[in-house]
């Protein structure tokens, strides 16, 4: 066996200095270790001596890696260049669509742990248009009000945990308590920053999509990625242009389904912040079959055969055995991934904001729905505050509503953390479980917690034995103390 570390990444200013001190050499590019990789199928040399040639030819690496990608359609070669990019005064909107693919790593600014400055987007669609100074208006009356929200949270936070309050060392704790709640009245225009990792395959994809949206600042922001890369990799992003799939195909859908929603009279009736629409039937018996297939060397009819069998307590202690070795950085069995659960949701833009960040989720998300009511954190009422945030959430719902009539594709962005939407999510037993240790943790924002704690809920309903294990607010979700207490109810209930 040989391994050899073939690159790693380094920060844009340590390459600039190394060019400075180097003579000029065109081969700084992840370009050669995409052509390198896709020769190693049909070339028999060793991967470093492909490595190798690939820097010596530049030129002809170029035209390998656009046979490969563009002529052969072996796209994931170009997964084999990476870049890192910060991405800086970017609005929180914006950042929700740039979140949305899952095979790209963020990091983003919390607005939980980060006391938020005044700095917000004015979208190039409102500027000098009537409704301009309305913006401005609103936003800094939006801003005020998180500043005096968290400095009367802060005196509540340190009143309600006067234990943890005299060690200096929770002020950064008890202060994020009063940030999170405060920044419910924040806009969705508030600036934001994140350190992004993407691979060319998906920056190429991320062009597209944000050259065909109708953002501005989208559109803005797919101009300067490219710009940066276009030159450092010319062979492996071809394609970033606008196209009709991804700039007309929502567009359209929406013309047709509003318009039979009309014809049909149908009307919005679900209320409730999550509800299980569907389900994998029959999902505990057939997660114990697929554990069968894997290591009994049963084919799926006996094995889901045999498991209908099997007597509660053959099944519980098959389900024991699968989990009893977890530790806190385990993930459950791939045999979990076999049952589906999809929940329709109504969640806050701050409670999304955590839950998108699970991009193995399909997360299908409807438009911000300013008559769903208002999600105001139980702190702001604690400390008298929630007539005034609910009016000044009221005020930014008319403006919304105001802009929405002359420039949809921009009135989003003066809607708060507060405001909330409809969405579907759909995930396998597994992502759940992740979820729910992450979300139901003590440590969570409340928000979220609400919402994995419902799901869960949910799922144990469907799923009486493989879901049992879902955390129940006992301690924290990264303690595993509590499962021998969990599977002595599980073999009660079930």
């Amino acid at each position: 066996m040989k391994v050899i570390l073939s690159g790693y990444n380094l920060d844009a200013e340590v390459i600039d200095e190394l060019k400075a001190s180097s003579p000029a050499r065109l081969d700084i590019t992840p370009e050669t270790l995409s052509a390198a990789y896709a020769r190693i199928s049909r070339d028999p040399r060793p991967v470093n001596e492909l490595r190798h040639a690939a820097r010596a030819e530049i030129e002809k690496s170029r035209k390998s890696n656009q046979a490969i990608i563009f002529g052969l359609g072996h796209s994931s070669v170009a997964e084999h260049a990476v870049f890192n990019f910060d991405v800086l005064e970017v609005s929180r909107y914006a950042m929700e669509e740039l979140e949305k693919f899952r095979l790209v790593s963020f990091t983003e600014k919390s607005q939980r742990y980060i006391t938020l400055d005044s700095a917000y987007h004015t979208p190039a669609e409102l500027k000098g248009t009537r409704f301009e100074a309305a913006f401005h208006a609103l936003l800094k009356e939006q801003n005020e009000l998180y500043f005096r929200l968290f400095e009367k949270l802060k005196v509540y936070v340190y009143t309600k945990y006067a234990d943890l309050a005299q060690d200096p060392k929770n002020k950064n704790l008890l202060e994020g308590y009063a940030k999170e709640d405060a920044r419910y009245i924040t806009s969705l225009a508030m600036c934001s920053q994140a350190g992004m990792t993407i691979n060319a395959r998906n920056l190429e994809k991320m062009l597209r999509r944000f050259a065909s949206h109708p953002l501005a600042e989208l559109k803005k922001l797919g101009q300067s990625l490219h710009a940066l890369v276009k030159d450092i990799t010319p062979s492996i992003i071809k394609y970033p242009e606008a196209n009709a799939y991804d700039q007309n195909t929502y567009p359209e859908l929406a013309e047709y389904c509003q318009k039979a929603a009309r014809q049909y009279k149908t009307k919005q009736r679900q209320t409730a912040s999550c509800v299980l629409v569907d389900h994998t039937k029959d999902g505990d018996n057939k997660i114990l079959t697929a554990l069968l297939v894997k290591t009994a060397g049963l084919d799926w009819t006996n094995a889901y055969t045999l498991i209908k069998k099997m007597s509660k307590k053959q099944k519980l202690e098959l389900f024991k055995i699968s989990i009893k070795n977890m530790q806190i950085w385990d993930q459950l069995l791939r045999e979990y991934e076999l049952v589906d659960l999809t929940y329709e949701l109504i969640v806050s833009a701050s409670c999304f904001a955590q839950l998108k960040r699970h991009r193995m989720a399909t997360l299908i998300t409807g438009q911000y729905e300013p008559r769903l009511s208002l999600r105001i954190p139980p702190a702001v009422s604690a400390v008298g505050m929630s007539a005034e945030f609910r009016r000044l959430g009221q005020k930014t719902a008319k403006l919304h509503a105001e802009i929405k009539k002359e420039i949809p594709a921009v009135a989003d962005y003066v809607l708060t953390n507060a405001h909330q939407r409809r969405m579907l999510c759909k995930v396998n037993l597994r992502e759940l479980y992740h979820i729910s240790r992450l979300r139901e943790d003590s440590h969570a924002q409340w928000d979220i917690r609400q919402i994995a704690a419902l799901m869960s809920a949910a799922a144990r309903k469907a799923l009486p034995l493989t879901a049992s294990f879902l955390v129940r607010h006992i301690g924290t979700a990264h303690d595993y103390s509590f499962l021998s207490d969990q599977l002595a109810e599980t073999r009660r209930l079930f």
